[in-house]
């Protein structure tokens, strides 16, 4: 029988455990073993990476934090203490670790490669991977003053205000270069050494070099190219998760307004560029006005094709598909389809100059002086899954495959899904530890980016499952429509041995199946809208029976060994995003 109580929810219908949900809860204690391991492996006392410190796009200091990659996610899920305990050493020792390490040779990191605690000047490809974890910090535990500080520092090293850093120019609505950080941006033509770090002996004999250099020419040949920097490129939006951070921290308002002022004026420039997301910015505001007005131009712009130097093969790197992060932040404020709309116009407006080469249809992936190329059989679909996510409209499933895997799944296509997916990541958890196991590398034969695809942390079904989420990307905020809080531990997370499955996602409601796995002992969860408490819910249905609801979470009550499946009503990007859990809010 189902007891419906104002926002609160009392279940005790028997449910034998399925097999997806006992699987979600071994999958978070299996992981937490695995990253202890891991960390006991590849950090120090102090939460260093024994590892040679080095600066530089290749093995620099993102690669370093970025070993411990969605563990806060883990954490969230309903991973164990020591997950949060790694975080927060493994972050505090990677902040000391790279203000002490120093470069030699490039000249912006002499005085220390991080100051402030943020890297002095950088792409926010590297940026963003620096901070995938830090910027989810605030869903663990919002509560210390030194992470206050950093949110406040961090945001204001690009709005504008910090003089020692900057970055934004307020009158041109622009990031003033690719490279930024806390010492501001850089205003001159990048050289292969800022990218590549200081030189390094024995490459081929002593490191495993990721990027398959075998010395360090082969190093700066790789980066020779990168030197147009200069004004703003779509990849510093995703900047504006630090805004983010800021505002669901202290609430104020000057914090989303300069995320709002920023994804507009690009949404604006992608407009005026005929639905296409220019890649360079001038310095004045006008559109490629750094590259002799080539919308396409600059590093890791729409033409940033470069020759590999141990192949001679030609690689796209185009990485403006970084700009969605800086549309969903806007999204998560207002709710505003307008930043979905531009960037699904987009996907549309590349794949309209598809041609058939050799019988076969092709679409475009890159744009130069001699128009579009990089055609291949698959069409242009960076951010396809974000607009539907963030859309629930039904015509923006024509970009996915609805036959298979998680959408499939919502679908009703794909029923297996569940647990050949935790099965699946079974055994990557497996095959990781094993390769952790086997890896012969030293401290001081380890570079900071060779642990990295070592990492066993595997999250995407379990958000997808449990979350109805997105993984996020590197730097990014967490997109999902529930979350979850355990008000026993006073924690956020599952409760332990309570199993989650998001069966249906529709515009205005949340299809989710929870159940109680032990058969002994009862549990109460808090169920939030959103990673932030973004979205709000109208109502709860179970077997016809209904409960108002008014608010962004209710409690939930499990009887030893009973479930449910509940459809909740939900108004999406209703609330402003909060770092605030359901117990320190007022609604």
């Amino acid at each position: 029988m189902t007891y419906l109580k104002q926002s609160h929810i009392s279940i005790d219908t028997p449910m034998a455990p399925p097999a997806w949900a006992l699987m979600e809860c071994e999958l978070l204690r299996t992981q937490e073993r695995a990253c202890t391991e891991f960390f006991a492996q590849y950090f120090d006392e102090r939460g260093y990476l024994e590892c040679i410190p080095r600066w530089g796009g290749n093995d620099g200091p993102d690669d370093a934090i970025e070993n411990l990659v969605n563990w806060p996610v883990l954490y969230l899920l309903g991973g164990g203490d020591r997950l949060r305990a790694m975080c927060e050493l493994g972050w505090e020792g990677h902040l000391r670790q790279y203000t002490e390490a120093r470069t030699t040779e490039v000249d912006f990191a002499r005085d220390g490669m991080y100051y402030r605690e943020f890297p002095v000047m950088f792409d926010w490809v590297h940026n963003g991977e620096g901070l995938t974890t830090f910027n989810l910090h605030g869903l663990m535990d919002p509560t210390p003053r030194v992470f206050e500080k950093r949110v406040r520092r961090f945001a204001g090293f690009y709005m504008g205000d910090d003089p020692q850093a900057p970055n934004y120019d307020k009158q041109h609505k622009i990031i003033r270069s690719l490279l930024n950080g806390s010492r501001g941006p850089m205003l001159r033509k990048a050289t292969a050494l800022d990218w590549a770090g200081d030189p390094i002996d024995e490459v081929e004999e002593r490191f495993n070099a990721l990027h398959g250099e075998r010395d360090f020419d082969e190093m700066l040949a790789h980066f020779e190219d990168y030197t147009d920097v200069v004004g703003d490129h779509p990849s510093n939006m995703v900047a504006t998760t630090l805004g983010l951070n800021a505002f669901a921290l202290t609430g104020e308002k000057s914090y989303r307004d300069w995320v709002l002022e920023y994804a507009e004026a690009w949404r604006q420039r992608t407009i005026d560029n005929d639905g296409i997301i220019p890649t360079n910015i001038g310095l004045d505001g006008t559109i490629g006005g750094e590259c002799d007005g080539k919308w396409y131009g600059g590093c890791y712009g729409w033409a940033f094709t470069v020759v590999v130097p141990q192949t001679g093969a030609l690689s796209s790197r185009n990485t403006h598909y970084l700009g969605i992060a800086g549309f969903g932040n806007a999204l998560l404020f207002t709710g505003d389809q307008r930043y979905v709309d531009v960037w699904r116009q987009q996907i549309d407006k590349i794949n309209s100059h598809a041609k058939v080469v050799d019988g076969k249809q092709q679409y475009p992936h890159m744009f130069g002086d001699d128009g579009w190329y990089d055609y291949s059989p698959a069409p242009y679909s960076a951010g396809a899954l974000d607009v539907y996510y963030w859309s629930m409209e039904r015509d923006d499933l024509r970009r996915l495959d609805t036959s298979r895997g998680w959408i499939g799944f919502l679908e009703g296509n794909a029923p297996d899904y569940p647990v050949a997916a935790l099965q699946r990541d079974f055994g990557r958890v497996r095959g990781q530890m094993e390769k952790v196991r086997n890896d012969p590398t030293t401290p001081d034969t380890r570079l900071s980016d060779n642990p990295n695809p070592l990492n066993p942390a595997t999250i995407g079904s379990l958000v997808e499952l449990m979350l109805g989420g997105m993984a996020p990307r590197h730097g990014c905020p967490l997109h999902c429509r529930l979350r979850y809080f355990d008000p026993e531990q006073q924690r956020p997370g599952m409760p332990e041995g309570v199993g989650a499955l998001i069966e249906k996602l529709e515009a205005d409601a949340t299809t989710v199946t929870l159940v109680n796995t032990d058969q002994v002992a009862g549990r109460r969860v808090i169920v939030q809208g959103g990673a932030y408490a973004e979205h709000r819910f109208d109502s709860v249905s179970i077997n016809g029976e209904v409960v108002e609801v008014g608010g962004t979470s209710f409690a939930v009550e499990l009887a030893p060994g009973a479930g449910a499946t509940l459809k909740i009503g939900t108004q999406r990007y209703s609330s402003q995003p909060t770092f605030a859990f359901p117990w320190d809010r007022h609604e």
